[in-house]
């Protein structure tokens, strides 16, 4: 009985945590990280002031916590689209189109990021999470890549690739002029194409990927 209770107590911890994570997200989406507090943070999940302080160490601690989610999601959609890519072009194009998924590629959400990265400057942990996503950018293209490039050109064109998508996606955020999902993708597409050159492109489109793996 005792097991049973201690159990049970874990799996109520465990959803109030996931409760309060999820309400951050909320808040981060619409506000960006300057407008999550506390208060506000067991507000939006219902719950009364100072209880995140039971389920978690400190608010840096749920702000990471929801950064991890938030991180995931977007990740998730990568994921999703790279599962179906048959050939190494498509390959790069799921990664392309699951960076900026068009149910999320919004003004707040974008400013959302933007917080973030400035905020990552001065935080370690956050810092971790960014290299993370890079790490994680790299893993997915490399495969394709690493069979007709060197790994200089290859790191190079993945530093191009990653600045141009933290720029389009600052660019959302703070242009007056609206940026569409269609336009972000088409511009990176671009940037690629361009990047990597007609012939390269060409082997990739013809390269044959076993379904959800790496070609």
């Amino acid at each position: 009985m005792a097991k049973q209770a201690k159990k049970n107590k874990r799996k109520i911890e465990d959803i109030r945590r996931l409760e309060l994570i999820e309400a951050a997200y909320r808040i981060f989406m619409q506000s960006g990280l300057r407008g999550l507090t506390t208060t506000r943070i067991c507000n939006e999940a219902g719950m009364s002031q100072g209880i995140l302080t039971y389920y978690f160490k400190d608010k840096d601690e749920v702000l990471f916590e929801m950064v991890r989610l938030a991180n995931r999601i977007l990740m998730n959609d990568v994921v999703s689209r790279l599962r179906l890519a048959t050939t190494g072009w498509e390959r790069v194009v799921a990664v392309i189109e699951g960076n900026f998924p068009p149910q999320r590629f919004d003004r707040n959400t974008a400013n959302a990021w933007v917080s973030f990265y400035a905020e990552a400057f001065h935080n370690e942990r956050y810092a971790r999470l960014q290299h993370l996503f890079y790490r994680r950018l790299r893993s997915n293209l490399m495969p394709v890549l690493k069979p007709y490039l060197e790994r200089e050109k290859i790191d190079w064109f993945l530093l191009g690739f990653a600045s141009m998508l933290d720029g389009l996606w600052l660019r959302r955020g703070h242009s007056d002029a609206e940026i569409s999902v269609e336009d972000a993708q088409r511009l990176l597409t671009d940037f690629t194409k361009a990047s990597l050159g007609p012939e390269l492109v060409k082997k990739l489109a013809k390269t044959t990927c076993d379904l959800g793996q790496y070609c």
